[in-house]
């Protein structure tokens, strides 16, 4: 069983800095494509970013984040990140942390592609 744990998120002032964890159990993390999602109130949940499984670590960022986000990984303790930079009332959401279902699958930034999510963890940047 996969179980994702977010951890991190908090109340910040705008051009403030977060950096979002993600626990993630099992032996195969590496294996994986992962990603950020999040979903503000009254909004449906978006793409943040995803990182390849391994090699280069290529990764891809929604126009919203690019510049300020930096999403990266560390296979040794199965652990996801998001350093966010430069804070906006607009990144105000619920953040998610996913996982694609098959190893050493490409990168996606569609929602119905990843099939293990975590909880949550929330995020309220004021103006």
């Amino acid at each position: 069983q996969v179980q994702l744990v977010e951890s991190g998120g908090g109340l910040v002032q705008a051009g403030d800095s977060l950096r979002l964890s993600c626990a993630a159990s099992g032996r195969t993390f590496s294996s994986y494509v992962m990603a950020w999602f999040r979903q503000a109130p009254g909004k449906e949940r978006e793409f943040v970013a995803t990182i390849n499984w391994s090699g280069g670590f290529t990764t891809y960022y929604a126009d919203s984040v690019k510049g300020r986000f930096t999403i990266s990984r560390d296979n040794a303790k199965n652990t996801l990140y998001l350093q966010m930079n430069s804070l906006k009332p607009e990144d105000t959401a619920v953040y998610y942390c996913a996982r694609r279902p098959t190893a050493y699958s490409s990168t996606s930034s569609r929602e119905n592609d990843y099939d293990y999510w975590g909880q949550g963890t929330q995020v309220t940047v004021s103006s």
